[in-house]
């Protein structure tokens, strides 16, 4: 990248562009000045929007917010800015994450159940201890809160990301893994050459359900409550936020307005070329019915300018790939893996074991002096409530979408017309059924108990839709015919060729639905719509209920007995759902 500093560099390029323009068949063409207004107002765009994102600010200033909808496509440029800037962070960290933990079977013990546990905790129960931190960095600056509202978002698109990308990696086919072998490619190597490549197409879908869940917690990623004094950056959450506090029904229907533009602008622009680009990457010997099609991306392969700028980027990556090449062959010392001492990892095991039961002493000290084991029963109780509806609501949503996804995965032609229509549903934010929900349940003397729930899922089923669309498209052309000719019809084709195909997909869609359902419940269990308040027993009421009282022991037990839950049902049941998956790929 810093060679493009160069001045060798600059001139080569500047060559590059003066023969381009002196010569008709690489001069620009038509595409090209159709795309110059697009790339030149995007720039434009998230230029300006990124230059608000910095200047004077303190803590207790109001940021006035308007219900005016003028204001509207202003404050969905700097939402949409927060989130593409959340997602790329999270991008990232994937990356990093699952190449360490594939990599070093050490790190793997403790960062998988790591990452259950940074899934299952609820940005809601702790939010003003993370926004502290970033106003601290940025004191007398907005960006401070900025950031602090990016990487609220980032918590809700990262772990999905995450978990799609790692059960991507675990189900390479052992043949493409003996092809990198024979090859002698690096660990850097392999990653980028193989098990991306492979893992792209399901990582995308996964980059659309984490957009979509950006927008789910969008009000409490930009209405902040610190010290006191509540923030509302400009920004479409704060819009929302606003409009719920004043009962602005017609606020509300703006707000939906320009959420379906926003999810139809970067559907059209970011996500569908990309899903067309990444259909090569798709695990099969033949093309299949019907690849995805993207104007974006057929304007752009028939660009000039493009065609030459991807040649130099792909040219400048294929040296990087080169880095941390293996120089020796097959038959040298050096090829011969050389496992970890026994010792070594007992030593590890023995480290991580002596960790947990020290942590499990101070839990069970501050449990007897802070709270008393009387509440610790009950909250445990509530925990087996929400648990309840977890798997309860898991189960009726993979009944209903998982026939769904399949027969969309299956038609890439559909699959492209419920593209949008699904990520506006999964990016719906569940605050704007509190108003119907309250009138239904009033009105007809509902049980909260019971009705409440559904709200838990609303946000979260879609991560199961998203997966197993995308495990469904990934299914191999040969596959699906050599099963045709073989007669396979009903259910014998369900049970042979699409159910073992979407497995792995459909696990790391349940996985992450379970722990956003878990953190939806904060806000799905606890329902307030003017002076009307709806609350149903669960864990989720008890810790929105003391984070109001501002109880942080109570709130930190029932935070903690919520990770302890997310933790056994994903070790003890998900887990051996997920090896099970990844013993059928191999």
């Amino acid at each position: 990248m810093f060679e493009l500093f160069n001045p060798q560099k600059r001139s080569v390029l500047t060559s590059v562009i003066k023969g381009s323009l002196s010569d008709p068949n690489k001069g620009p063409n038509r595409w090209d000045w159709a795309l110059l207004p697009l790339v030149l107002l995007l720039i434009v765009a998230f230029a300006f929007a990124a230059m608000q994102m910095s200047r004077p600010f303190v803590v207790g200033e109001i940021l006035e917010i308007s219900l005016d909808p003028s204001y509207l496509p202003y404050y969905l440029l700097r939402t949409i800015l927060r989130m593409f800037t959340a997602l790329a962070f999270a991008l990232l960290f994937s990356f990093a994450f699952v190449a360490i933990a594939v990599k070093y079977a050490a790190a793997e013990k403790v960062m998988i159940p790591l990452l259950d546990i940074l899934q299952s905790l609820p940005i809601l129960g702790f939010q003003a201890i993370t926004i502290s931190p970033f106003i601290a960095l940025f004191s007398g600056d907005l960006l401070g809160v900025e950031c602090a509202a990016i990487f609220a978002i980032f918590t809700s698109q990262a772990w999905n990301m995450t978990f799609s990308l790692y059960q991507s990696v675990r189900t390479v086919p052992p043949e493409l893994s003996e092809a990198a072998r024979i090859f002698r490619l690096s660990s850097w190597q392999r990653f980028w050459r193989l098990e991306l490549p492979f893992a792209m197409p399901g990582l995308l879908w996964n980059m659309m359900m984490s957009m979509s869940g950006g927008w789910f917690l969008l009000v409490a990623a930009e209405a902040i409550s610190v010290a006191g004094q509540d923030i509302k950056l400009p920004g479409m959450g704060s819009y929302i936020a606003v409009a719920i506090e004043s009962k602005n029904g017609m606020a509300i229907a703006y707000a939906i307005a320009a959420m379906l533009t926003g999810i139809l602008l970067y559907d059209q622009l970011f996500f569908r070329p990309l899903l067309a680009w990444a259909d090569k990457f798709r695990f099969e010997e033949s093309q299949g019915e019907s690849a995805q099609q993207s104007w974006l991306l057929d304007w752009m392969r028939n660009s000039h300018w493009f065609r030459e700028w991807t040649e130099s980027f792909w040219q400048w990556l294929s040296r990087a790939l080169g880095w941390f090449s293996v120089t020796y062959d097959g038959t040298s010392p050096q090829a011969i893996v050389r496992e970890p001492h026994p010792l070594w990892s007992r030593a590890w095991d023995v480290f991580l074991v002596l960790g947990s039961a020290i942590a499990a002493i101070s839990l069970l000290v501050y449990i007897h002096t802070e709270v008393g084991w009387g509440e610790v029963a009950h909250v445990v109780f509530l925990g087996f409530i929400t648990l309840t509806r977890v798997m309860l609501l898991i189960g009726l949503a993979s009944v209903v979408w998982v026939p769904i996804a399949v027969w969309i995965g299956l038609r890439p032609q559909y699959s492209q017309r419920v593209q949008a229509v699904a990520q506006f549903l999964a990016a719906f934010p569940v605050n704007f059924l509190f108003p119907i929900v309250v009138f239904m349940m009033v009105r007809f003397e509902l049980t909260p108990n019971i009705w409440l729930s559904p709200l838990m899922v609303f946000g979260t089923q879609w991560y199961i839709l998203f997966n197993v669309i995308a495990g469904a498209s990934a299914i191999p052309n040969e596959l699906r015919l050599a099963a045709d000719n073989l007669g396979l019809k009903g259910w014998l084709k369900w049970k042979r060729v699409y159910l073992p195909a979407i497995f792995p997909s459909y696990i790391t869609g349940a996985i992450t639905a379970s722990g956003g359902s878990w953190n939806a419940s904060i806000v799905a269990e606890y329902v307030t719509w003017g002076k009307t308040t709806l609350i149903a027993d669960g864990l989720g009421s008890y810790i929105k209920q003391m984070t109001e009282a501002g109880d942080f022991h109570r709130n930190a037990l029932a935070i903690g007995v919520m990770c302890v839950f997310v933790m056994l049902l994903n070790r003890f049941f998900w887990r051996k759902l997920y090896l099970l998956a990844e013993d059928r790929s191999h």
